[in-house]
């Protein structure tokens, strides 16, 4: 895994909408809630991230009932290790900002 690794804002949403296993339209509402609107995703666009995140391993399609068209996803043990440095970093980014312009 890459060292200096960067999430974009929606692939950390993504992720971490992804602690519990969710179909498309629920990451697209969790992501929206949890960036307070900040970050909406359209379907085509969640699901080229979607695939790209399969792609690296970070996530995992679950087995699909046959009745339903939805599919579901959730975080694999490499893509909670990816989410959890992510949460590292940006805590060192906030502590440095902090800590440069004084108590906020």
């Amino acid at each position: 895994m890459q060292e200096n690794l960067v999430l974009t804002e929606s692939t950390y949403y993504i992720l971490l909408s992804l602690v519990e296993p969710r179909h498309g339209y629920g990451i697209m509402q969790m992501t929206e809630e949890l960036s307070n609107g900040r970050v909406r995703l359209a379907a085509g666009t969640l699901y080229g991230a979607l695939n790209a995140l399969c792609d690296k391993g970070w996530i995992v399609q679950l087995p699909v009932d046959a009745q339903s068209r939805r599919k579901e996803y959730e975080l694999t043990a490499k893509g909670l290790r990816v989410l959890k440095n992510e949460v590292l970093r940006l805590k060192e980014l906030a502590a440095n900002g902090e800590e440069v312009l004084g108590e906020l």
